[in-house]
């Protein structure tokens, strides 16, 4: 099989993708055209269907296996697909677990990690708070590692969601060392809940989109409920304390424009706030550059991040 990252300019391929979206498109002059995004375990690509009419375009749906017949192409610096011919596949014709996207870091090192975090905490309310949760609960944490942290800006992927997690822990950690200010106990209970809510906002892989909850409510909400219903489970868990860690999620996404119902109003809030930021994004350089073609500096323009971006000149 050709993952779609050895896939290289000029190559001709047959191969089965998963089908992640479909839409029907125009170009300037009005002639319809399909618009795909495939899927394999490396990545994602998108791809064109330039002749719909053609008797090789055969009936399928979003979530299907397709064989594709296509010329391998590079449009604004990124690889497309100009499919020739395409056709949905039966069971039998594809192993599922080679369409999954996965964190290329080691998933249960990653948990064992966060553990550790988890375990660090001093607080005797927060500590049984993390500990019931994320070392205790066998099936949040099964649903956590499994679990992506977007549907496609930044690790969107298996592991996706324990990965970020545990990149913003690990800023926080640092934050709560170098500003003596900030209480290491609230902050990185905050920073290990900030994205629970995204088991809920996402569905499972294949399909990896939104579910109701996540369209109609959203993480944050939904992460803030959890996160309540769990203190309520603790005897006598300090009011301040509860409201403190409650302000940290709603506000970690720092402002009204981006989703946050609040804006940070004390020290953890912020640096939770910064720290989620700073993995986001980087992250979502780091994907799209890996997507650009070998030959290629430059991105084009990336509408996540606003700008257009390069790759580092090697040393």
């Amino acid at each position: 099989m050709k993952y779609i990252d050895t896939l290289r300019e000029g190559m001709r391929i047959s191969e089965v993708y998963l089908c992640k979206s479909k839409q029907i498109a125009q170009t300037k002059s009005g002639k319809e055209y399909g618009n795909l995004v495939l899927q394999d375990k490396t990545g994602t690509i998108d791809s064109k269907i330039w002749d719909l009419n053609s008797p090789g375009i055969g009936s399928f749906e979003i979530m299907d296996y397709v064989r594709v017949d296509a010329d391998v192409t590079v449009y604004q610096g990124s690889k497309q697909l100009n499919v020739k011919r395409i056709r949905k596949v039966d069971e039998g014709e594809y192993v599922e677990a080679d369409y999954l996207p996965v964190s290329l870091k080691d998933i249960e090192k990653m948990y064992q990690e966060l553990m550790q975090y988890a375990r660090s905490v001093k607080n005797p309310h927060l500590n049984r708070l993390v500990s019931e949760v994320f070392i205790e609960d066998e099936q949040f944490a099964k649903a956590f590692k499994f679990h992506s942290a977007a549907k496609s800006v930044h690790h969107a992927f298996v592991g996706g969601l324990l990965e970020h997690t545990l990149g913003v822990v690990k800023m926080c950690d640092y934050f709560a060392g170098y500003y003596r200010e900030l209480n290491r106990d609230l902050l990185l209970t905050a920073a290990m809940f900030h994205d629970v809510g995204k088991i809920r906002e996402l569905s499972k892989f294949p399909e990896n989109d939104y579910t109701d909850d996540g369209q109609l409510v959203g993480h944050i909400i939904i992460g803030t409920e959890l996160l309540t219903e769990k203190i309520r489970q603790i005897p006598g868990f300090p009011p301040r304390l509860a409201l403190e860690l409650k302000h940290c999620i709603l506000a970690h996404h720092g402002e009204l424009e981006y989703g946050s119902p609040k804006k940070p109003s004390i020290l953890e809030a912020l640096a939770l706030n910064f720290a989620d930021n700073t993995d986001a994004k980087l992250e979502t350089m780091i994907e799209a550059l890996r997507g650009i073609a070998d030959n290629q500096a430059w991105t084009g323009y990336n509408r996540h991040l606003e700008t257009n971006i390069r790759k580092t000149t090697e040393n």
